[in-house]
């Protein structure tokens, strides 16, 4: 059995032929993209962070460490465990690419999403 493959890029990124199933892991649609560029599969926005924790992280780093234990806590409920699933189930048949469209590349919650569903996958 192979490894599930889940790849993180910003919306602002050139579509790769290998980005497989493209997921936009964002609440609010990203800015100056339209959406036949975006090359999307699909569109959970319910996946990401509440807007009362958006607001809160304001993508300061300081405050990724409690943004990603928030995160992680808004993720248990039974709305985004169904969501997670989704997507888990496009990575074991392919790759999927979580896409995002905030400037810091390391503090954002497809990180966040990445880490969470590669430990559910076992990888």
């Amino acid at each position: 059995m192979s490894r599930a493959q889940i790849k993180i890029q910003r919306v602002y990124g050139t579509a790769m032929p290998t980005s497989g199933k493209r997921v936009l892991v964002d609440r609010v649609w990203p800015r100056g993209v339209r959406k036949e560029e975006l090359h999307l599969d699909l569109w959970l926005r319910e996946l990401g962070p509440s807007t009362e924790l958006r607001k809160w992280f304001s993508h300061k780093p300081e405050r990724w460490v409690e943004f990603q234990r928030r995160y992680r806590h808004e993720l248990v409920h039974p709305e985004q465990k169904e969501l997670l699933g989704q997507i888990a189930e496009l990575a074991r048949k392919g790759t999927v690419t979580l896409l995002y469209g905030a400037h810091d590349e390391a503090h954002n919650q497809a990180v966040v999403l990445r880490s969470v569903l590669m430990k559910a996958l076992g990888g």
